[in-house]
């Protein structure tokens, strides 16, 4: 729940304790808070490419100017007012909802004129149906059941809608902009709830802004400490994860069986469907062990205060967890399949496909369903030791896993070889 919460929760809360009173703002101050959040947000979502959270600011924008402009200040009771409070709390939602949707393509032409066009031609509707002498005798029953209350059933409906539409683009994909958009719309939720108008609803809007903006923070962060594949936390994260170690802990480098030959043979799309379940197992390491992607197949574990002989029944587990994943192939058989000229000769192919357990899987269980296979190296550090030589260490015995079959755990201290299971379709 951590990425779903962080940071949005909380700058909602500091706002929430702003609004008891804990601190008096001025009005001045609030404007300058929401126009200053808002243009800085434009700016780094410009810069980032993010025309999402961009088009998302400006919904705020014109949320906010539009509420203000027509009712001056304040909402009484029915008037243009109350129905640009209305319209925006049904637009408001179904634009994020709208915008999470979009596919992100920065800021070409093709990819901003359609929301742009969008966000123009609402904002003609609102200014045509707050216009007092529009509200003509036939139309007058129809603005009533919609737009009678400012958190009428057909606002709340529509941030509902919204809100379960939000969660689950972020449950499926764990973007930061989904989580961003998903608490600016508890922020406007919030705004529209103390009347659209004034200092406090303005407050609220600046912190849907402010959310909006640190999303894109959040996610500048993810694509430096998180491989994008796997989601695991990827070499950097590891890197500085080493420099805060202590003695003792241990470290396990972990290596995916015959890879080379999965992506030569089915694809690279399987092989990155391959490192996704390996990565899903590994993110589920027991024993207190932190698992990141170092690069390719190769990933490393770390256990904080741990020795080898207190990770090595995690890691048999983990070895088994990944040994019994297995998933389907999609589409062709790559072997099938014409190869480019950049591709290896018909011969070398043909040398490797004859020692190719993964040809034997093949022969055995059909080419549809691939199951995967991992080494493990495993060593511990002590007083003298440096990271780097714990990683040589553990490096060696995954040489030695390989070396010996493949599907086993080796430790350095011992170089004994853990017993391995049944083989799998890449070993």
């Amino acid at each position: 729940m951590k990425p779903l919460l962080t940071p949005g929760i909380w700058i909602l809360l500091v706002a929430i304790l702003l609004h008891t009173g804990f601190v008096t703002l001025s009005a001045a101050l609030i404007t300058f808070a929401l126009y200053g959040a808002l243009i800085a947000g434009l700016l780094i979502a410009w810069r980032f490419h993010s025309s999402r959270i961009f088009f998302a600011l400006l919904v705020l924008f014109l949320a906010e100017r539009a509420i203000s402009y027509f009712s001056s200040g304040h909402i009484a009771g029915g008037g243009p007012g109350n129905t640009a409070l209305a319209a925006v709390g049904f637009l408001l939602p179904m634009n994020f909802v709208f915008l999470s949707l979009m596919q992100e393509k920065g800021f070409t032409f093709p990819s901003v004129a359609p929301p742009s066009l969008f966000l123009f031609v609402q904002s003609v509707v609102v200014a045509v149906l707050c216009r007092p002498d529009s509200l003509e005798a036939p139309h007058r029953a129809l603005h009533r059941a919609v737009f009678s209350h400012p958190l009428s059933y057909t606002t709340l409906a529509a941030f509902t809608v919204a809100a379960v539409v939000l969660i689950t683009r972020f449950l499926l994909y764990r973007k930061p902009a989904e989580s961003g958009l998903l608490w600016a719309l508890v922020a406007s939720l919030l705004s529209l709830r103390f009347g659209g108008a004034g200092n406090i609803p303005s407050a609220y809007f600046a912190t849907a802004a402010f959310i909006l903006a640190f999303s894109m923070v959040e996610t500048s962060y993810m694509l430096a400490y998180h491989d994008e594949l796997t989601t695991l936390p990827s070499r950097r994260a590891f890197q500085e994860a080493l420099l805060r170690l202590a003695p003792p802990y241990s470290i396990a480098m972990v290596d995916i069986d015959h890879f080379k030959r999965c992506n030569d043979t089915y694809g690279h799309d399987t092989g990155d469907q391959v490192l996704r379940l390996v990565a899903s197992r590994l993110a589920r390491v027991t024993g207190g062990g932190q698992a990141y992607r170092c690069g390719g197949e190769e990933f490393a574990i770390i256990f904080p205060g741990k020795a080898t002989k207190d990770v090595v029944d995690h890691l048999e587990q983990l070895r088994a967890s990944i040994e019994a994943g297995s998933f389907r192939l999609r589409g062709q058989d790559r072997r099938q399949q014409l190869r480019g000229p950049d591709r290896r000769t018909r011969s070398a192919r043909e040398r490797t496909k004859s020692g190719s357990n993964i040809s034997e899987l093949s022969r055995v269980s059909g080419p549809t369903e691939i199951s995967v296979t991992a080494s493990i190296g495993v060593a511990t550090s002590s007083q003298r030791m440096l990271a780097e030589e714990v990683i040589q260490a553990a490096d060696k015995a995954l040489y030695r896993a390989k070396a010996a079959g493949r599907n086993r755990i080796e430790t350095a201290a011992s170089g004994r070889r853990r017993v391995r299971s049944k083989a799998a379709g890449i070993a």
